[in-house]
């Protein structure tokens, strides 16, 4: 494709009502994406286009012009790839409506990575917290990337903790991805940091682009259509990472799910995949083996070496777990002193051995 032609493909993008269907429609009939500027009404209609839509497009195309649409993104850093483009990601392209044209910043040299979606509920619970705490290290530590879709909760927690752990993830939007349509806006930063650790955020919507609620589901679709599996760490019965979980069975992709606790209506929708014959997802390990890994079994539940602690320190940590425990209660385990106790989970705390998750509760991080 020359770089003439992929600039109306560009261009094309921003009427936002030829979608991937219409787009292949479209390019079944014309030579060229050029074509289609320049084409009567009546060869849209005859392309497949529903006649209102070839109107509408009629109407907008004299305000679509694709070299003022070039350098507003050569202005704001943003890059494109075609699907017709020597590195556009190979997983993707097995969908079935691939997108056509991707957005993106950062670095989106993807091909022969393993990769994992994870997605989940925007209002989590610390046990969701805790479990992509735990699970995204390991799989950074084998170079597995990270897919997801920058919302609130267990989206941004999986990215966020790749980032930490110096992985590469990818976060894929409902928006534009340029910085006032990035949504949500308080991961602007996030985004920011994804890119400079190695990653890319992507959209198939242009610039400008709202985060509109229809965009979602086409979205989600690339989140899974990026993964060789996706997992699910929480969810509600109506919640949109069950729709892409049911994206990536659709497309013969492996759907896990981490187990929860079945009067937490977070935990419905990993449950419900669970017995409908997901993975369960115990410890990072189930996943490395999905993937061809085999490390040591049981890392988690390993005994802890607590030889680099002084005695008041061992007899707390010998307390604490990854369940919260409240510090009344933790003097009563340990008989210590309050004072001792609060000065030693003070000295903890600044080990990074323990945590303070409010409340007056504490877990061990080790």
């Amino acid at each position: 494709m020359s770089f003439s032609d992929k600039n109306y493909l560009v261009a094309l993008s921003y009427f936002r009502k030829f979608g991937p269907v219409s787009l292949k429609k479209l390019k079944n009939y014309f030579p060229s994406w050029q074509n289609i500027f320049s084409a009567p009404e009546e060869e849209i209609i005859r392309s497949g286009i529903e006649e209102k839509i070839a109107l509408e497009f009629q109407a907008a195309r004299k305000n679509i012009i694709p070299e003022r649409i070039a350098e507003d993104l050569a202005r704001e850093n943003i890059k494109t790839i075609s699907l017709e483009e020597d590195g556009y990601p190979e997983l993707l392209k097995e969908i079935f409506y691939p997108p056509f044209l991707l957005f993106y910043k950062g670095n989106l040299s993807i091909n022969g990575l393993k990769a994992l979606a994870v997605v989940g509920a925007r209002k989590c619970t610390y046990y969701g917290q805790q479990a992509v705490e735990k699970i995204i290290p390991p799989l950074v530590a084998q170079k597995i990337l990270i897919t997801s879709g920058l919302a609130i909760g267990i989206d941004s927690l999986a990215q966020l903790e790749t980032v930490k752990a110096g992985g590469r993830t990818v976060a894929v939007l409902g928006s534009g991805i340029d910085k006032q349509s990035i949504y949500p806006a308080q991961n602007l930063l996030l985004a920011e940091q994804i890119i400079a650790s190695g990653g890319a955020i992507i959209s198939e919507f242009p610039p400008g682009t709202p985060p509109l609620k229809q965009n979602f589901p086409q979205r989600n679709r690339i989140i899974a259509g990026l993964a060789q599996a996706t997992l699910v760490v929480e969810a509600n019965e109506k919640s949109g990472s069950l729709i892409t979980a049911r994206f990536a069975l659709e497309e013969g992709r492996e759907v896990m799910a981490v187990p929860g606790n079945i009067f937490s209506p977070a935990s419905a929708g990993p449950n419900s995949l669970i017995k409908s014959g997901a993975k369960p997802i115990f410890s990072a390990v189930d996943i490395l083996e999905s993937f061809g890994f085999f490390p040591e079994k049981n890392p988690d539940n390993a005994t802890k070496d607590l030889s680099q602690f002084n005695l008041d320190e061992q007899k707390i940590l010998k307390k604490l777990s990854c369940e919260p425990l409240h510090l009344d209660e933790l003097i009563r385990a340990t008989q210590l002193d309050t004072k001792i106790i609060n000065s030693t989970l003070t000295i903890l705390e600044i080990k990074k051995a323990v945590r303070n998750v409010g409340g007056g509760n504490y877990i061990a991080t080790l």
